[in-house]
């Protein structure tokens, strides 16, 4: 997709020059850097419950959002009108927030390179409401008929198509079509008149509609929710106390993710507020793993062809062989510590100012087979999903609740186990992993990660790992 291919060309008159003088205008007042983001996004969602259709909506938001920065100070204005004199007067803000001496006097307007990771032509919003209505039906027709201790289904379909144009002063001018669809099934399962137990299951990603229909099919979701909430049922309460846990393939690469992949970002760093700060070059963790953050995997969820600074993604090796390596660096990260750019500044919309974040963040495969590290463990619990969970950057202490999990007996999985919490240190609980399985898994594609009030889409993964020592908090 070239510039003058764009919406903001097509439908707003929007030229380089134009660009041009918008970055004049922010640069103003001085300072060292300065770029425009435009968004226009068309959203949908669909929900279902009680078999019945409750809520259906769409919608178009837009926008430019302004930023300058002068050494550490950052002017940000934001305008959800694209007249010229509303950018230009959001410019002027902007430049007088940051204003400084140094001035850039001059730059010039290109396109640079960028990836292809999601060439769809027809993007979900795109196509007929009606069958994306028929995606939640067909979903909630199959958790109800997977077993008759099913008694409550809710699913819910959403998508975007959000087209942004990045335009920088050090001349870089980038365009992107982003196509985003999630379908997400959760079905409650009851029996004996005992408690309810809720199983959850989802996934989607920068696709067609096609997806849906031939790969990942509702009733693929709809038969793993209501698996898990049935497997619930017989499940025991969790035990209390040290134990080895082993991780399954996938999704539990939340705990990653949220455990040791935010104390990676350059902005924790650069403030000296992570459990990982002044340690480049340090051992952090086992030798086993290693792990990477890659926003240029094909139609994942958290992959983009370029960030939101225009920058284009890459694959980032952040913690090799147990060895801290990098940081996931912004735009204005990267300038203050004196090194590049990873393709990680991010941001929820163009009301809001980019930072450094994950993309598709994973441990990459070992060499041991997952059963034989299910049988090398006498006692202990096998976690396969996960639900909600927290973490403090500075210390790296996280709590995490497993939604399903069984116990590990004489290398032997038994029974399942429910209201299981992880207790741990994300830097100490990596220095535990003893095994790695050669079975890594990225996640189906519903994880959205949330950092200071602003939510992106992100990609998880793991393969199955060993940790020989974490603390399960339970009732038993």
């Amino acid at each position: 997709m070239r510039f003058s291919e764009s919406i903001f060309a097509a439908r707003f008159g929007i030229t380089r020059q134009d660009l041009e003088n918008y970055l004049g205008e922010a640069l103003s007042q001085g300072g060292d850097y300065a770029d425009l983001y435009f968004e226009y996004l068309v959203t949908s969602s669909i929900g279902i419950d009680e078999s019945m259709v409750k809520s259906a909506a769409q919608g178009v938001s837009m926008g430019v959002g302004v930023r300058v920065i002068s050494g550490e100070r950052t002017g940000y204005a934001y305008s959800d009108d694209l007249s010229p004199e509303k950018i230009r007067k959001a410019a002027n803000v902007a430049a007088h927030i940051a204003a400084a001496p140094a001035k850039v006097e001059k730059f010039d307007l290109n396109e640079g390179r960028k990836h292809n990771l999601y060439p769809v032509l027809t993007a979900p919003t795109e196509t007929a409401f009606s069958e994306r209505v028929d995606l939640v039906k067909r979903a909630d027709r199959a958790a109800r008929a997977f077993d008759s201790r099913i008694f409550q289904v809710q699913a819910v379909y959403a998508d975007n198509l959000r087209q942004v144009l990045v335009a920088t002063s050090e001349g870089r001018l980038s365009v992107d079509r982003q196509p985003l669809a999630r379908l997400s099934v959760s079905a409650l399962a009851r029996q004996s008149g005992g408690p309810p137990q809720r199983g959850h299951a989802g996934g989607g990603g920068r696709m067609d509609l096609d997806y849906f229909l031939k790969e990942k099919t509702p009733e693929y979701f709809a038969h793993e929710a209501a698996r898990e909430a049935i497997a619930m049922l017989d499940a025991v309460e969790a035990p209390a106390g040290e134990m080895t846990v082993v991780l399954g393939p996938g999704w539990p690469g939340i705990l990653l993710h949220e455990a040791v992949g935010h104390g990676l970002e350059a902005d924790f760093n650069r403030k000296g507020v992570s459990a990982f700060s002044g340690r480049m070059g340090q051992k952090v963790a086992s030798e086993l793993c290693t792990v990477v953050d890659d926003g240029t995997i094909g139609s994942r969820r958290g992959s983009l062809n370029v960030d939101d600074e225009g920058q284009p993604t890459q694959r980032n090796v952040l913690i090799e062989n147990g060895v801290l390596r990098a940081y996931l660096q912004d735009k204005l990260s990267s300038t203050l510590l004196g090194a590049e750019s990873t393709g990680s500044g991010r941001r929820e919309s163009y009301a809001h100012i980019p930072m450094p974040r994950m993309t598709n963040t994973f441990m990459m495969a070992g060499e041991s087979d997952p059963e034989e590290i299910i049988r090398s463990v006498p006692k202990g619990l096998y976690c396969v999903n996960f639900g909600g969970g927290q973490v403090d950057i500075t210390s790296g202490n996280f709590v995490f609740s497993a939604s399903e999990s069984y116990f590990i007996e004489d290398g032997k999985l038994t029974r399942p186990v429910r209201n299981a919490t992880l207790i741990g240190n994300g830097p100490e609980a990596l220095k535990y992993v003893s095994m790695v399985g050669n079975d890594l898994r990225l996640d189906e594609g519903i994880g959205t990660c949330g950092k200071d009030g602003q939510s992106v889409p992100v990609g998880v993964g793991i393969p199955t790992i060993k940790i020989d020592k974490m603390t399960v908090g339970g009732t038993a």
